[in-house]
């Protein structure tokens, strides 16, 4: 009998679905059914009766056009949310990709150092972000200071003197348009640390996978640390900016204002369909969104095995 031959690029596809497959199978079960209700609620006014159960009466697009032209808030909160998502997603790669640089490096304490960096994923606190902020400020050479500076940053939530760095900034003549970004991007600085664990350990791992040899050869050719950083290591960890770059789009959508407006329309003020509507046109929008960053990054995506 003659064997099958199945090529290796088969069995990684092969070994690939079947790492999804848990996920696949909880998605077809529990997911696309939530799904299609809320699609369903939405173009409905839905009622919830007094001996259980709730009643539908279809209104059609009646939601949509109620979220878009008579309630008073969802556009704005729409906006807010999108803009909020479109700053802080680039502001979150960046910042990882940097500090798991400054991680991947041989110190004392690596792991623990790592693990500290972590904790903002877990407890949430602005004291732990605001003493990161401070270490990472360190790690990069541009503070020293004592342990009681580090708690007094820790307990101010690491207040940055605005004023400061727009006048640094306006003293090299920066566009207003870049200039708010950056005094933004400062004014966010514990938020971005808290939404950057898991995102520094996925930069970590794809640091790790890239082969010495490669660092050597640029070494040998006499490139700098600049040309190390862009011919190299920036190529090689883009497939990683991708997945991280999904990851962070959805956690900012998922906790942004209007996912609270939707909570709230529905379990406070009982309104079951607009929150529905606003649901399907937020997670829609933010959809769009990931399929454009994601056409756009893998078209300048480099694949190695």
């Amino acid at each position: 009998m003659k064997k099958l031959h199945v090529s290796m690029a088969t069995k990684r596809a092969v070994n690939g679905y079947l790492f999804i497959l848990p996920w696949f199978v909880g998605f077809a079960l529990f997911y696309i059914r939530s799904l299609y209700m809320t699609v369903q609620f939405s173009l409905n006014e839905l009622t919830v009766l007094p001996a259980g159960g709730y009643e539908l009466d279809f209104v059609g697009l009646g939601n949509y056009i109620t979220a878009f032209t008579g309630h008073g808030t969802f556009k704005q909160t729409l906006v807010t949310s999108l803009s909020n998502m479109i700053i802080d997603v680039p502001l979150i790669i960046f910042f990882s990709l940097f500090v798991a640089m400054l991680l991947n490096r041989k110190m004392k304490c690596r792991g623990l150092v790592r693990a500290i960096f972590f904790l903002p994923v877990l407890m949430n606190s602005e004291a732990i972000a605001g003493t990161l902020d401070y270490a990472a400020q360190m790690m990069a050479g541009g503070l020293s200071g004592t342990s009681a500076e580090m708690a007094e940053a820790a307990s101010s939530g690491a207040a940055v003197n605005m004023q400061y760095f727009i006048a640094l900034f306006g003293e090299i003549a920066l566009p207003t348009s870049v200039l708010d970004y950056v005094v933004g991007a400062v004014s966010r600085i514990s938020d971005i640390i808290q939404a950057s664990g898991v995102q520094i350990v996925l930069f970590i791992a794809a640091l790790q996978s890239i082969t010495p040899s490669m660092y050597e050869v640029a070494k040998i050719e006499g490139a700098t640390g600049y040309e190390t950083f862009w011919k190299v290591t920036f190529p090689m960890v883009m497939p990683h900016i991708i997945t991280n770059t999904i990851y962070t789009i959805v956690d900012a959508f998922s906790q942004s204002e209007v996912v609270n407006l939707a909570y709230t329309t529905a379990f406070t003020e009982s309104n079951y369909g607009l929150s529905s509507a606003f649901s399907v046109i937020s997670s829609v929008i933010t959809c769009a969104i990931l399929a454009l960053v994601v056409y756009f990054i893998s078209k300048r995506t480099f694949y190695y095995n």
